[in-house]
């Protein structure tokens, strides 16, 4: 009888186990910054996971092609959209600035929309000046509320203007926590790692943001292979503060979990391991 009672009651552990680290489990989005230049590297993060998130630079060589490959294997596509920094670096072509014109700012968008196919959404390259101009941004919103995206606010500056220009126009804003690899040594790359797990611990979710380098390449490929059993990897599409219409051509992400779901389920599992146990005592008392 001892055995009949012992087993039912591990199974129902086990399962409260789980219930409970998919309920706590934090979230991690990860986000490759620059893509349509280093075809080699970006499809190694590609076929990482289809988690990853890619930003795609509507003017990159081969924009399109990696923009594709990104789609066909699972991935979210994002318009890495460029726009004006504070300092002197060299710059994309159509490079967005504040002092554009309604016109201007809004055949860049369109064109970097037809560009980069089976986007989801955008985050700014570079951006710090235009990102912190709310009549810039104020444009820039204007034109990309005529599709189903969102923004990722890359926070290349703390006065980002980005939230204040999107709530005009109800889109939905993401904000960056972590730069993955404002150094490009691997040692320093795997600190940044670890305090983007140590944030979303701490918070619930984090957003990481880095690029194709060969040493992110390396980073993530052992990262990413022995990631912490309270950290999921998820789409960046599913951090998004409300239900986001995709385009129908483009896979819904998986649906997470709510607590009455998980509610629900282990209520189930516990009422199948009564009836199990309660079976198998019937089943003894015959012998």
């Amino acid at each position: 009888m001892i055995k009949v009672i012992f087993w039912p009651i591990i199974g129902l552990l086990t399962v409260l186990g789980m219930v409970l680290n998919m309920a706590h489990a934090a979230q991690l989005a990860i986000v490759i910054d620059d893509f349509g230049y280093r075809q080699h590297n970006e499809m190694a993060i590609i076929n990482l996971s289809d988690n990853i998130t890619v930003a795609v630079l509507p003017n990159a060589t081969h924009a399109q092609q990696i923009a594709t490959y990104a789609h066909e294997h699972g991935n979210e596509v994002i318009i890495h959209l460029p726009m004006a920094p504070m300092g002197k670096q060299p710059l994309e072509k159509d490079t967005l600035f504040p002092d554009m014109s309604q016109t201007e700012i809004d055949r860049i968008v369109t064109d970097a929309v037809n560009k980069v196919p089976y986007a989801i959404g955008v985050n700014n390259h570079m951006g710090s000046l235009m990102t912190a101009s709310l009549s810039g941004m104020d444009k820039v919103m204007l034109t990309l509320s005529q599709y189903d995206f969102f923004f990722l606010d890359s926070r290349t500056i703390n006065t980002s203007k980005v939230p204040q220009a999107a709530a005009t126009y109800h889109m939905p804003v993401l904000s960056r926590n972590i730069f993955l690899d404002d150094s490009m040594k691997e040692a320093d790359i795997a600190a940044q790692f670890e305090l983007a797990i140590n944030f979303a611990r701490k918070h619930g979710h984090a957003i990481a943001i880095g690029h194709p380098y060969p040493a992110t390449v390396n980073v993530l490929t052992q990262k990413l292979a022995q990631l912490p059993a309270d950290i999921t990897l998820v789409k960046l599409s599913q951090l998004l503060p409300l239900p986001l219409s995709l385009p129908h051509s483009l896979p819904q992400p998986t649906p997470q979990p709510t607590l009455g779901d998980i509610l629900g389920g282990l209520k189930t599992d516990s009422a199948a391991l009564f009836a199990e146990w309660f079976i198998q005592a019937q089943s003894l008392d015959k012998y």
